[in-house]
């Protein structure tokens, strides 16, 4: 069992920043590959970013590359979204999700998660 608090959503001007954590707990964090996805209003819950196991290796979609970073720190048991250059399309309910596999590699399909947090709002005006 591992549990997901998400953290640090608010409102932000476009053009602003927001750093988002996610706090796990248990002691076996680092056995997860992370995630951070989103769902807009009316709108279907899409992938964001993920981060390996070691936090070596990460992955976010285009829509979002250049602007947010994915981290993690293991000995916290925390995973982070540092969100920068935000706009109002980014405004959404972010999750964080924890996935088990065996694989090194960061996770981006959503059907391979199995732990999710229960979301934090990030609202940026125009």
């Amino acid at each position: 069992q591992v549990q997901l608090v998400e953290s640090g959503g608010g409102l932000v001007q476009a053009g602003g920043s927001l750093t988002l954590s996610c706090a796990a707990s248990g002691r076996t964090f680092a056995n997860y590959g992370m995630g951070w996805f989103r769902q807009a209003p009316g709108k279907e819950r899409e992938f964001v970013a993920a981060i390996s196991k070691s936090g070596l290796r990460t992955y976010n979609i285009d829509s979002v590359k250049g602007r947010f970073t994915i981290s993690r720190d293991n000995a916290k048991n925390t995973v982070y979204l540092q969100m920068n250059s935000l706009k109002p399309e980014d405004t959404a309910v972010y999750y964080c999700a924890a996935t088990g596999t065996l694989r090194a590699t960061p996770v981006s399909r959503e059907r391979e998660y199995d732990y999710w947090g229960q979301g934090t709002q990030v609202t940026v005006s125009s």
